[in-house]
């Protein structure tokens, strides 16, 4: 187990790169950020010189693979590191030096246990893409089909594990401060983050999340997913469908090539509408790198290794609140909430609905097409301070999603209406969900799984049966030592002279 000083010693110099590019001066000048953090950051900024202007995503990218995953993650956290960071580290990409050529073919040989010319018949060995945790190449297999090969970087499982057990650390002393941060929930946020990286770091695990997203998408012809090459794919290489397109954000070529944008950013919305709302597991990365347009005018998605997943329930309430919202039917989308457990019960369900109208209102006078879902939503989380809401990172991942779609789908049509694109999706799958024929099939299945729990409930008092709500259960978090008052002193003397070698060094540097 690593000892705590160690954990110290990676903030400190973590945060001495923060800190030389301003990215902790919002932390620092926030008047909620405990004083015991405040003091951490200004050790860790001393003799630093600090930019007016900060620069998230450049300073996590200047810390390494694990950090850029993490900005990743704090990107659906506006709650948490505030909307400038927000959008700031919504840049990260992944974009990262390749490794030789040499060690991605030894890499791909190890995991099949088998040379690589026995697989493949040729693979270039220039990549088309080299992120913080794997390394695409373009290859031809034996059988002659052209595919993409993604391959993990070496040692990085390792290098991804201890990072991540100092992130849990600081986050558990962070929320054993209390008040605001613990209702931020900072260790479940690292937690998030973990469950996504085992994914990335298992590239079976993203072939399968491929497989399943793209039975999901059958519905949307013109969404389509690379096919995987189970034969060719394992743990630490995936084998999949090359897609010969052209980058979604390349406009100019699009319009060369006599691609209709409009009607590519409406199957945009509409599918991921699908994979959000009808499927419950979307794409969550769907940034413009990650989007191609193929010859026959379809879209063609790639990088599986976040994904979101929204239960059914979550999906009937979240539905219910946009349609709410755009209806003006406040008092229907705070009662929503509170069944949800969004709200806490102790609040008034009258004062939320005209919290909820503040949001709602500035924009009904709009014209629809200068309405954003995204402003929307991001204006529906900013109450969640005055209502005591715990964070649900389920609904804040596919806050950001949406987000990011309608950034892409605004790029390619400026005159596209979110609003008049999900209006229609979203009633009509309300109605599918919630008539009368869905009622009765719900009410029976209710009634027979009701039964057939009778024993147990006869044992166990009806109170005591857990409420299945919308939010996911939080999931088990690891143990972390906290530091105490009384041995608090050994470790800021660590910090202080980690800080006053940062110091002389940086003096020395710049």
């Amino acid at each position: 187990m690593t000892r705590p000083r160690t954990h110290i010693w990676r903030l400190l110099k973590w945060g001495r790169t923060l800190a030389r590019h301003g990215a902790l001066s919002g932390i620092e000048r926030d008047p909620l950020t405990p004083p015991q953090v405040r003091r951490m950051i200004r050790l860790a900024r001393f003799g630093a010189r600090v930019p007016k202007q900060p620069a998230y995503a450049d300073a996590f990218q200047a810390i390494g693979p694990a950090a850029i995953k993490l900005g990743q993650t704090l990107a659906t956290r506006p709650d948490l590191v505030g909307d400038e960071a927000t959008h700031d580290l919504m840049r990260l990409q992944d974009r990262l030096p390749p490794i030789p050529f040499s060690r991605i073919e030894e890499a791909i040989a190890q995991s099949f246990d088998r040379p690589t010319d026995e697989l493949f018949s040729s693979i270039d060995p220039k990549p088309v893409g080299a992120a913080s945790i794997a390394q695409v190449h373009r290859a031809v297999t034996s059988e002659g089909k052209t595919v993409a090969i993604k391959v993990l970087r070496p040692g990085i499982e390792k290098e991804f594990s201890r990072d991540i057990e100092t992130y849990e650390w600081a986050a558990a002393q962070v929320e054993a401060m209390g008040g605001e941060l613990a209702r931020l929930r900072p260790r479940l946020t690292i937690e998030t983050f973990k469950r996504w990286t085992a994914r990335e770091l298992d590239l079976r695990r993203e072939a399968a999340s491929a497989s399943e997203l793209a039975e999901g998408m059958q519905a949307e012809p013109d969404f389509v997913v690379p096919e995987i090459d189970w034969q060719r794919t394992g743990g630490r290489v995936m084998t999949l469908e090359w897609f010969d397109g052209i980058r979604i954000s390349d406009r100019e070529a699009l319009d060369a090539a006599g691609h209709d944008r409009k009607t590519l950013a409406t199957t945009l919305v509409r599918a991921f509408l699908r994979q959000a709302i009808s499927e419950g597991f979307f794409h969550a990365d769907l940034h413009q790198g990650n989007l191609f347009v193929l010859p026959d005018g379809k879209i063609g998605a790639i990088d599986f290794g976040i994904m979101g997943r929204v239960n059914r329930q979550a999906r009937l309430w979240l539905a219910e609140i946009l349609y709410g919202l755009i209806t003006g039917n406040y008092r229907r989308v705070a009662e929503i909430h509170f069944e949800a457990g969004y709200v806490p019960p102790h609040h008034d369900v009258a004062e939320f609905a005209t919290a909820l109208r503040a949001v709602g209102e500035p924009i009904r006078g709009l014209p629809v097409k200068d309405i954003s879902i995204g402003q929307m939503l991001d204006g529906l989380f900013g109450i969640t301070r005055d209502f005591d809401m715990q964070t649900q990172p389920h609904l804040l991942l596919l806050q950001k999603t949406m987000v990011m779609v309608e950034g892409v789908a605004t790029s390619l049509d400026p005159d596209i209406n979110m609003w008049e694109t999900a209006k229609p999706f979203v009633g009509e799958w309300l109605r599918s969900e919630l008539g009368p024929e869905a009622a009765m099939a719900d009410k029976l299945r209710e009634d027979v799984r009701t039964l057939l729990r009778l024993p147990e409930l006869v044992r166990r008092l009806e109170a005591e049966i857990p409420n299945r709500g919308a939010a996911p259960p939080a999931p088990p978090l690891s143990d972390v030592e906290l530091i105490t008052f009384g041995n608090g002193w050994k470790y800021w003397l660590v910090a202080l002279l980690g800080t006053g070698l940062g110091a002389i060094g940086s003096w020395y540097w710049l």
